[in-house]
């Protein structure tokens, strides 16, 4: 089964024609499907006409939130209640083109887990939203190592298997691919179209390439060290510690050859405070080690996944 997930926010105008189009799309389509909407709150009439499509099609299937959480709560709200083996994604405004979800479904039968669609030719504002996407988008792939074009397409094919264990906060959406790379899913894109917006208005700013950002960071502090925190903290604390026994020797060099006495001179207090900040550090580093354990153990998680097993039962970790 295939399970299509739209959060929609505000977007009354958008949503009878989207509907009309996924339908003449997934037309041809051999298998049962879904057409999963999320309402994040919206404010306008969509609820109402999210009622009217629901009561006209038995395949439409409405997520009301009681208010609005953002884009990525919605899609996991709509990914956590898909029905669907495959899950495919797309936003609501009538950018993404419908057409181009038998191509990505193709892609997945082609042996792959997650297909991202390629706005290779986008119909936005060239400098408010092309150029400051390119530059996220090739930042993203370098630290990350998962080359992809356009991490900001919300078009996008998933088999549920890999995407059911990834929970999302903030905007990190996004970054699905990444998670399931990391989990060793087959990552691949495919160019998509895309149109202009000619129904409602945009919700999104250039304030959000600063929380795309941020969100990199956590993500990349969790891809490499969410099982061994103390990396972090213990290694900013040796260094912390090494520049203040470099303070402290130069403080005693100058205090030996050059009579300086240590009240002249700010080091020794620089080395004292770089000590009890490597300290502080080291111990966060060790506190943090008790709440990795505290996480896996008391809920029985694995820091491991199984891709299939043979002969064998009752495995943690298997997916089944």
């Amino acid at each position: 089964m295939l399970s299509l997930v739209i959060p929609v926010y505000n977007e009354a105008e958008s949503l009878s024609p989207l509907f009309e189009e996924v339908s003449d799309a997934l037309l041809g389509l051999q298998e049962p499907w879904e057409l999963l909407f999320v309402d994040d709150g919206s404010s306008d009439a969509t609820p109402l006409i999210l009622r009217e499509l629901a009561a006209k099609a038995d395949n439409v299937r409405v997520l009301t939130l009681r208010r609005n959480y953002g884009q990525t709560a919605a899609l996991m709200a709509g990914i956590d209640h898909a029905q669907g083996e495959v899950v495919v994604v797309m936003d609501g405004d009538g950018q993404n083109d419908p057409a181009d979800i038998p191509a990505l479904l193709d892609r997945l039968g082609a042996g792959y887990d997650v297909v991202s669609g390629w706005r290779r030719e986008r119909a936005d504002q060239p400098l408010r939203r092309v150029l400051p996407s390119k530059i996220a988008n090739r930042l993203i792939s370098w630290l990350s190592g998962v080359p992809l074009h356009d991490y900001g397409c919300s078009l996008k094919a998933y088999r549920r298997e890999i995407i059911r264990s990834i929970r999302l906060y903030g905007e990190m959406h996004r970054f699905i691919p990444i998670y399931a790379s990391w989990n060793g899913a087959r990552v691949t894109e495919i160019p998509v179209h895309h149109r202009p917006r000619t129904r409602g208005r945009s919700k999104y700013g250039l304030e959000r390439v600063f929380k795309v950002l941020l969100d990199l960071m956590v993500v990349q502090f969790l891809g490499r060290y969410e099982t061994k925190p103390i990396y972090v903290f213990g290694g900013f604390g040796l260094i912390c510690w090494g520049v203040s026994l470099l303070s402290a020797g130069y403080a005693v060099y100058r205090k030996l050859f050059e009579a300086t006495d240590f009240i002249l001179t700010p080091l020794p207090l620089f080395a004292l405070m770089s000590f009890m900040t490597g300290m502080m550090s080291i111990l966060m580093g060790f506190l943090a080690e008790l709440l990795v354990r505290t996480y896996y153990e008391s809920q029985r998680k694995v820091p491991y996944a199984i891709k299939y097993a043979l002969n064998l039962e009752n495995l943690e970790g298997a997916e089944s």
